[in-house]
């Protein structure tokens, strides 16, 4: 039904929410109890779980029946800003279909002269200031929708980032549009990176749905240590489930990825059978590389396709090769990045 046509329900509906909209409510039971959630529905099939005390990152998400999204044995879990020490995060790690990682360092633990920093950063265990919900109205027949919110990554004496994110999309169009924009709010440099863990699981990803990406895999110490399966079809096929990827067993590919002639970079996953597809675009000037993470191990299935201003390389490793952003006192930066859910005829003609 093409909702973005009012003659097709003007005068018919007593209340926005028979289309779609948002719905904030908060958690009563098990490790996520308390924490509070925005549930937003497009009335095109997609709906999906803002946690809004996890830095507003979004976990579950569905189009119709079938799930997008990985979700870990952990799932829920309330927001722990303290988690922030070593491998600390893995235990806080939810999955779903967004994790941002940052937003002064990201990727291994690491330290050096100007401190130590824990795996993938403090942002998603960091709880948002709501600022405001903006509803679609089937009166005007503005279907637009938004959440906003805003983050912080501050201390005293030391780097003070502010981040403010809005999500938001259309009722009638399968889509969910993030915006975040980055400022220092403190009196000296600030250093920032930052990678949006997207994160896909069973149906989407199956053995044999594709990973579509245009660009150069840089070459890694590490290489030798890949799975033959991904030496065989270099992280553009997903795998089944293979027992040398239990515990921590993983393939990662830094890409370096292409663009359209407007500097878009456009990815995603394709389930040819399922006829099911997430596209995943965004700016390279804005994030310019492309990390696919696959970890197929057996009750812990997903891969991710991760925009990020560096490769998860930490803090440390980025100051040392001179990649760091350093932000100045009141300087800011925009990322936006645009997720799309694909059928039909769609997905087998998605080709970069």
């Amino acid at each position: 039904m093409n909702l973005s046509d009012p003659s097709n329900w003007k005068h018919k509906l007593s209340n926005f929410r028979q289309l779609g909209g948002i719905e904030t409510s908060i958690l009563d039971n098990g490790a996520g109890r308390g924490t509070r959630i925005a549930w937003i529905n497009t009335g095109a099939g997609l709906r999906y779980k803002v946690v809004l005390d996890r830095g507003m990152d979004i976990l579950d998400a569905f189009h119709n029946e079938h799930s997008l999204s990985w979700i870990s044995n952990a799932g829920h879990i309330a927001s722990q800003p303290f988690s922030n020490q070593g491998i600390d995060w893995l235990r806080t790690f939810g999955g779903g279909l967004l994790t941002t990682c940052g937003i002064s360092s990201m990727g291994p633990p690491n330290e050096d002269e100007t401190g130590s920093r824990g795996l993938h950063g403090n942002y998603s265990n960091t709880p948002a200031e709501l600022l405001s919900i903006k509803q679609p109205d089937i009166y005007s027949g503005d279907l637009s929708f938004e959440i906003v919110g805003v983050i912080r990554e501050t201390t005293t004496f030391g780097p003070s980032l502010e981040l403010k994110r809005t999500i938001s999309g259309t009722i009638g169009s399968a889509e969910i549009n993030i915006k975040d924009e980055v400022v220092n709010r403190g009196n000296s440099p600030a250093p920032h990176m930052v990678l949006y863990h997207i994160n896909c699981g069973w149906p989407l990803i199956n053995q044999d749905t594709r990973i579509v990406w245009r660009g150069e895999v840089q070459k890694r110490d590490s290489d030798h240590l890949l799975s033959d399966f991904n030496k065989e079809h270099n992280f553009t096929k997903c795998s089944a489930p293979l027992d040398e990827h239990a515990a921590f067993g993983e393939d990662v590919a830094f890409i370096d990825p292409g663009t359209d002639e407007n500097d878009q970079v456009t990815c995603g996953f394709m389930n040819d059978g399922l006829e099911l597809g997430l596209s995943i675009s965004f700016s390279k000037k804005q994030l310019p590389w492309l990390i696919n993470w696959q970890h197929w191990g057996k009750n812990e299935y997903v891969t991710a396709l991760e925009p990020a201003t560096n490769p998860p390389i930490g803090q440390a490793a980025a100051r040392k090769d001179g990649t760091l952003i350093m932000l100045k006192p009141g300087e800011s930066t925009t990322y936006e990045i645009k997720l799309e859910v694909l059928k039909g005829a769609k997905v087998k003609e998605f080709k970069i």
